[in-house]
């Protein structure tokens, strides 16, 4: 079996300018779409003025970026009274913009790519997901998920 990146990635992806509110990033991940393996999509490509990948956003980065930054610095929030404080963070994360709150310096993959070779880059990086970019314009994203769907969906 030869599968390449452009045989499997997902090309209908949602995607999202740098510029963007948070809160808009939030409602496109909590109304993501469910992709031909059964998951849904947790994340947006992040893209600039020139539709140029920028980052990736995920929920991850949403949730990390809900907490208090105090709690970085070692501090436990198991000490904290909590209180009526969530909603005041809900409110200041979505003010924020996705540029404020993305990941950056992502890595990407070429769509000939062999499907093992991402396979290894994903693993050996614990990447969860990896756009597939020509000119760093974003073409598609391949999921760990759908990897282990296309290499096994016949086995079941």
């Amino acid at each position: 079996m030869t599968l390449a990146a452009k045989d499997i990635m997902v090309t209908d992806f949602d995607k999202i300018h740098e510029h963007a509110s948070a809160r808009e990033a939030i409602g496109k991940i909590l109304h993501g779409r469910v992709r031909e393996s059964g998951y849904k999509s947790v994340s947006l490509l992040v893209v600039n003025a020139g539709q140029e990948l920028a980052g990736v956003v995920t929920m991850f980065d949403i949730l990390y970026h809900l907490r208090p930054s105090f709690l970085n610095y070692g501090i436990s929030g198991e000490e904290i009274s909590w209180q009526g404080h969530l909603k005041l963070f809900v409110e200041r994360l979505e003010e924020k913009k996705v540029e404020h709150i993305m990941s950056k310096n992502v890595v990407s993959a070429a769509p000939d790519e062999h499907i093992m070779v991402l396979l290894d880059r994903m693993v050996k990086n614990k990447y969860r997901r990896l756009p597939i970019a020509v000119n760093d314009k974003p073409m598609g994203i391949v999921y760990l998920e759908d990897i282990y769907y296309h290499l096994f969906k016949g086995h079941a």
